[in-house]
This record gives structure tokens, C-alpha cells and sequence, in this order.
């Protein structure tokens, strides 16, 4: 019998498939009866601001004579912005979440002792533990609000509401206090079981789920609101500095946040890696990398990244540790290519 091989084309869907959110703006106390309530615009603001950027300490711009003359001149700049009119205190941020089933099936795998191996291997899983564990912890983050970002950061009041629709309409719905639910805990209530447990039958395929989340941020009238920031490579001298995201419905320009950061903000239940009890949940990734703090907390020296998990489970028959089946299996949700390297 022929050694078993990784794959060199392994590619999985993700099961977890949220929309653009959406922003949206009225008075707090109008939050039952907000499908009117309009859209909010991005627009363009031009300031005249001061030099405060760290001054280069390299090449000819470090002559200090030149640092002065160009630190006193005025900085212009041209920026969007998003605000909440100053007839609103509530920011409304909506988007669809698709549950989908089918959870560790590749879409793409062109080792078939492989596929069988792998295939195998998760039905293990899910007879062993099924997915209750990480479906209620991505009910949680829809629960406690992750997914708002700087936009749940100082606001007075925040309130969830999840509704399952099916044939256009919804069957059963949930509502939370998201500030009463921490961040770092992930804990959980009854309701948010419950929702957990619908979220772990759409991962099973026993019931089609979609779900739709209308969030309500009360931060006061004329308040400063934050989609998702665009990434323009090459930004020319003169162009517009901060270009926000939003989304064109017919002659509206939605402000909106990226679906890709509402996923990562719903992954964000990563508690199993070296040094979770000081940092706190991280986003599922394979190597465990949180960019903005410029850290990979699953290195493969340490063997607790994806690769290595996945590897000595399928092809050495060496179970991880509970804990990290549930990473592994929470990275196969997740979606992504992860074929052998040449």
C-alpha cells in the first residue's frame, strides 16, 4: 500500500457567507419600525490640517533645515466621511449571514486516497463532537456585536436583532444586548445557545439557514459613523488620502462594511492558541496572524498551526487535543486554498 500524500490542489469553500453590511440612520427610539429609515452617504470633506507624521531620518529630507521648512507648512487633504445626520442618534448596520453544510468536503482535491482519508477523518469529528462548539461561538460574536467594529467602541446603547427567514419571511428571531455580552469571554445565555444550536444544524446541512442582522448603534445625533476603509495601492501625491467603502443602490451610496471583515469578526473565536488567556479570541487562521498586532500566534515551530495539525491528523492518524480539532475544523469553515507547496 502506497504511502498516503498531501494534495497539491486542495481548496475549501467557506461555509460562513455574510453579505456587505450595510449603515443606516434614525432615531433610537424608531428601531421596531426602521425599514424607512435612510441610507448613510459617504462623502468627500477637504481639510487644512498640520504635519504630524514621524519625519524620515534617512536620505537628503533629513537635514533638519529642510524638516523645519516642510513641517510648517499646512497638510491638505481630501477624506470621506460617514456621519449620522443631525437628526439621528442611531446608526443601523444590516446584513445577511448563509449558514452553509458540507464542512471539511473540498471543492477542489486531486488526490483521491486523500480526499477519502480527509473526508473520513472529519466524519470522526463530527460524530465525536459535532459542530456545537463553534457554532456557538460564532453566535456569540453576532450576539455580542463584533462585527461593528470601532462603530460598537463608545456607543451608549447596542441592541442585536437576528431573524431565520425562510420563503421570504422570518420564522423565529432573537434580540441582545450586546454590551452586556463581553468580548473577550465569548460567553453565552440561553438565546444565544439557541441560536448557536440553529447555526450548528446549517453546518450539519440538517436545515437550510439564512439569517438576517439588523445591529442598532445609539451613539448621538450628527456622530461620526465607520465603514470599511479601501485599499488603494498607488496612491499619487494629491489624491484623496481615505477612500471609504459603499455600496452603489441605484443613485445611493451606501456606506458599508467589507463582508470579508464581518467574517473575520464572526471567526474571531480563536481561544486556543499559546498565550489566549492574556491576548484574548483571535480570528481562525491558519498560522494564527493578527496583522494589526503584527503577530503570528501559531507558528509552525511551535506545531500548532493549521498545516501541521491537519497534517499529523490525516496522514499520521495523530488526533490533536480537542481543542485543536475544533481550530482545524473552525479553519475548514473558514475557506481556503491549502494545496502542498512545490
Amino acid at each position: 500500500m502506497s504511502k498516503l500524500e498531501n494534495a497539491s490542489v486542495l481548496a475549501f469553500e467557506r461555509k460562513l457567507d455574510p453579505s456587505d453590511a450595510l449603515f443606516y440612520a434614525g432615531q433610537w427610539e424608531e428601531r421596531t419600525a426602521s425599514q424607512r429609515w435612510p441610507h448613510v452617504e459617504v462623502r468627500e470633506k477637504s481639510v487644512r490640517g498640520t504635519i504630524s507624521n514621524r519625519l524620515k531620518t534617512k536620505g537628503p529630507e533629513k537635514d533638519p533645515l529642510k524638516q523645519d521648512i516642510k513641517i510648517e507648512n499646512p497638510n491638505l487633504q481630501t477624506v470621506d466621511v460617514a456621519t449620522l445626520p443631525h437628526d439621528a442618534d442611531t446608526l443601523k448596520v444590516s446584513f445577511t449571514l448563509r449558514v452553509l453544510a458540507g464542512v471539511g468536503k473540498p471543492s477542489a482535491c486531486n488526490k483521491a486516497d486523500y480526499r477519502s482519508k480527509l473526508l473520513q477523518t472529519i466524519d470522526g469529528y463530527r460524530q465525536e463532537y459535532g459542530f456545537g462548539e463553534l457554532a456557538r461561538r460564532y453566535a456569540t460574536n453576532l450576539a455580542n456585536g463584533r462585527f461593528l467594529w470601532r462603530n460598537r467602541v463608545g456607543a451608549e446603547q447596542v441592541e442585536i436583532h437576528i431573524a431565520q427567514w425562510q420563503d421570504g419571511a422570518a420564522v423565529q428571531s432573537w434580540r441582545f444586548d450586546a454590551l452586556a455580552l463581553s468580548l473577550r469571554s465569548l460567553e453565552s445565555n440561553e438565546q444565544v445557545d439557541r441560536l448557536g444550536a440553529l447555526i450548528a444544524e446549517g453546518l450539519a446541512g440538517s436545515q437550510h439557514v439564512l439569517l438576517h442582522i439588523d445591529a442598532y448603534v445609539r451613539s448621538g445625533n450628527g456622530q461620526e459613523v465607520f465603514p470599511s476603509q479601501e485599499l488603494i495601492m498607488d496612491l499619487g501625491r494629491g489624491d484623496k488620502s481615505k477612500t471609504l467603502y459603499m455600496v452603489q443602490q441605484g443613485n445611493a451610496r451606501i456606506a458599508a462594511i467589507h463582508s470579508q471583515k464581518i467574517g473575520n469578526a464572526l471567526r474571531t473565536i480563536d481561544t486556543w492558541y499559546p498565550g489566549a488567556a492574556d491576548n484574548g479570541p483571535i480570528a481562525i487562521e491558519p498560522y494564527g496572524v493578527v496583522t494589526t498586532q503584527g503577530e503570528a500566534y501559531r507558528q509552525p515551530k511551535q506545531k500548532q498551526d493549521f498545516y501541521t495539525l491537519l497534517d499529523n491528523w490525516v496522514l499520521k492518524d495523530s488526533k490533536p487535543d480537542t481543542e485543536q480539532q475544533h481550530f482545524v475544523i473552525a479553519t475548514l469553515i473558514r475557506g481556503g486554498v491549502f494545496g502542498k507547496a512545490d
